[in-house]
């Protein structure tokens, strides 16, 4: 794990040199990095969300079935997602008919 997240950010160190050595370059106007909490039950979920929302000192938006925390840093938003159970089965109830109909294309 330790060197997944140093290459992470050394690959974002990277990125912001090769940015700034290269005005031309464009950018977006913001990005957001994503981490997902590790798959568990949704209290063990929600309490991974809850330790990283406590070092970022940022509120829990508990909303939609997705269990999240964020800070932003100017235009780049380091964002931690829960996708609890019901989502998750939601998700794949909708994706089971995936396939299974085809649009008429004429």
């Amino acid at each position: 794990m330790t060197n997944d997240r140093t290459a992470f950010i050394h690959g974002l160190i990277h990125l912001a040199v090769f940015l700034q050595a290269n005005p031309d370059a464009p950018t977006p106007r913001r990005a957001v990095v994503h981490y997902f909490a590790r798959d568990a039950d949704d209290d063990q979920m929600r309490a991974q969300i809850d330790a990283i929302a406590d070092l970022l000192g940022s509120p829990v938006d508990p909303g939609g079935g997705h269990y999240a925390t964020s800070v932003c840093f100017g235009p780049v938003e380091y964002r931690a997602v829960a996708i609890l159970s019901d989502a998750r089965a939601r998700h794949a109830a909708h994706d089971s008919y995936r396939d299974c109909i085809t649009p008429d294309t004429n």
